[in-house]
């Protein structure tokens, strides 16, 4: 079964918890986290894009595509899904959220071998502990099911993708591979770190 796939990196949250500041652009050792996020990604799949509803100016300095929410008012990553799915020209998105930059390097060969095994539409990390739906691999013919979903108040992720027959693939072996930064705590922390070897996941 050969399907095509493209990658978007989620940016267009309000980041609350951290302060409200624009997540994705944020400095980690010196480099936006985006900018992070690419670089693990691009050597997984060709074209990428950001989800970004701030300094769409910025993003696009980098030389990526980036687009809005079609959904006004932050309704939460299903809203930026939603749009990617509507714009994408492949089978499949790879979804990768901009604020975990440690993720592995077999991300979507994992994700892409459990959607053609099972025959399903979604497919999403599990850490062992921790389920992480924004790490998903999801099919475009999702996207009336999902306005939808949106349009009925919904904007809970794993509910719909439950609803859809997601299944969570086992990362359990990279499981700090999906440290999350999620603060201005979590960014200073990893600012001081000499080196990530920790984290990022072989």
């Amino acid at each position: 079964m050969t399907i095509s796939i493209s990658a978007v990196i989620l940016a267009g949250g309000q980041a609350k918890r951290m302060g409200g500041v624009d997540k994705g652009l944020q400095p980690l050792q010196g480099k936006p986290l985006f900018q992070f996020i690419y670089d693990r990604l691009h050597s997984q799949v060709e074209h990428i894009s950001v989800n970004a509803n701030r300094n769409q100016a910025i993003y696009a300095a980098a030389g990526l595509p980036v687009f809005g929410d079609n959904i006004e008012g932050f309704q939460g990553p299903l809203s930026g899904i939603l749009t990617a799915l509507e714009r994408s020209e492949t089978d499949f998105v790879l979804f990768v959220p901009c604020d975990s930059p440690f993720f592995p390097d077999n991300l979507l060969e994992k994700l892409k071998s459990a959607v053609v095994f099972h025959g399903v539409s979604i497919a999403y990390v599990h850490d062992g502990e921790r389920e992480h739906p924004t790490f998903c691999l999801m099919a475009c013919g999702l996207k009336d099911k999902l306005a939808a979903y949106l349009a009925s108040g919904e904007r809970r992720m794993l509910q719909f993708m439950r609803q859809n027959g997601a299944v969570s693939v086992d990362f359990s072996e990279n499981k700090q591979a999906f440290t999350n930064i999620n603060t201005l705590a979590d960014l200073t922390y990893f600012n001081q770190q000499k080196d990530f070897s920790g984290f990022i996941a072989k």
